[in-house]
């Protein structure tokens, strides 16, 4: 296998002289031997676009894609490092933790760690999928780890206390193999947390858990405080990018979400293939497919629940105004390809077009949307939160 000189993350050297390379490039090309885009224990539909003339070191001989584009001056991240950073990696390692900053690559994973953010990576670091686009590694799990639970909830308590942390994230690899998906690890995961934390919000990335819906409904009534699930991107490119994922599927997750009064998150990357009007479409549609009638009678059904729910910066679910409602935050940000064997690059998508697409977003629905270049799922997830806590305080006082 050929090993590229530079990745996205690969800035060469930084304004100070000192080497920035991606330490993990040469893990990461060990756990991605083969050309992504398929699911390596079984497909939910056989994928309609083969990558095979998309990846540059594929095993058909010639090259079909050129290296990695340029980065442009705007797509700028911080090095890991400094004290904040090392003492979060201190916690994560000591409880044996995952994290998909590390699994994924992600940009941010400077500046997140040394604000003491994080977000944990549940389930392994083993995925049953091969997104065309993703850096976590692919393949056949190992058996479940049925303590992980109560380390991730320990881990929390810690970050919690020595860093008064206020949100967190919680996300997983898919675990297509479990007749559950994983979900009864998810919502143990949560109760035990918030039982840890009472003063800590929690926001969960779920997989779609192949449309199970009683796996979901295990994670929805553990009631954490915002469910993301990531669309990723338009509807026409999901045999290419999420060869094992339904964009309706999606879509009917996340109007579960609110139709049971919860907070509900997507996100998007953008200059992988789609359009520009491909993602105002994306935007509305996805307002109009997740818009729930009935939240109040939803609300009414679940008062008992909402009882139980431990008190934080985010006003109760169930709390919620009883209007119709629909998803509540976006997120858009950059693809950046990981590796030659990964989708290639389409185009930089420029911070002016980034600002075109969060107006959309607000003018079509959506309460809060980070949008920019170097924007992913829990990018500022805790400001976020901030801002929409601000917003439903604002709706109930109006009434």
């Amino acid at each position: 296998m050929s090993t590229p000189t530079t990745t996205p993350l690969d800035s060469g050297q930084g304004d100070d002289g000192t080497p920035t390379v991606d330490a993990g490039l040469a893990r990461t090309l060990a756990r991605h031997p083969r050309p992504l885009g398929g699911d390596p224990l079984r497909r939910v539909d056989k994928p309609l676009v083969s990558l095979s003339g998309m990846v540059l070191n594929n095993q058909t001989g010639t090259p079909e894609q050129l290296s990695i584009k340029k980065k442009p001056a705007w797509l700028r991240a911080k090095v890991p490092g400094g004290p904040e950073y090392l003492r979060l990696k201190g916690v994560l390692n000591q409880h044996k933790l995952h994290t998909v900053c590390e699994e994924a690559n992600c940009p941010n994973m400077g500046e997140c760690w040394s604000r003491g953010i994080s977000t944990i990576m549940i389930l392994g670091d083993t995925c049953t999928r091969a997104c065309g686009f993703c850096n976590v590694k692919t393949g056949r799990p190992p058996a479940l780890d049925k303590d992980e639970p109560r380390r991730v909830a320990e881990s929390m308590r810690l970050m919690h206390e020595h860093a008064k942390l206020k949100h967190i994230v919680i996300t997983s690899v898919n675990r297509d193999e479990l007749s559950d998906g994983g979900a009864g690890i998810w919502a143990e995961t949560i109760i035990r947390t918030k039982e840890a934390c009472p003063g800590l919000s929690i926001e969960v990335l779920i997989p779609d858990f192949e449309g199970n819906r009683a796996a979901l409904q295990m994670v929805i009534d553990a009631r954490p405080h915002i469910i993301n699930h990531n669309l990723e991107t338009v509807r026409r490119m999901y045999p290419a990018v999420r060869p094992s994922a339904k964009f309706d599927r999606s879509l009917e997750l996340l109007r579960r979400v609110k139709e049971q009064g919860g907070v509900a998150k997507t996100g998007i990357m953008v200059g992988i293939g789609e359009r520009d009007e491909e993602v105002v479409e994306l935007i509305r549609e996805v307002q109009e497919a997740t818009k729930a009638s009935d939240i109040g009678h939803q609300a009414s059904a679940n008062t008992d629940r909402a009882a139980a729910h431990s008190a934080t910066s985010l006003p109760s679910p169930d709390a919620r105004c009883p209007m119709p409602d629909a998803c509540d935050i976006l997120t858009i940000g950059q693809y950046l390809q990981p590796t030659r064997n990964h989708l290639p690059i389409d185009r930089w998508v420029t911070p002016e077009q980034f600002a075109f697409f969060k107006q959309e977003g607000l003018a079509r629905g959506f309460k809060v949307v980070e949008s920019g270049p170097l924007v992913r799922s829990s990018y500022h997830a805790d400001h976020q939160a901030d801002v929409l806590s601000t917003i439903e305080d604002e709706r109930a006082k109006r009434g």
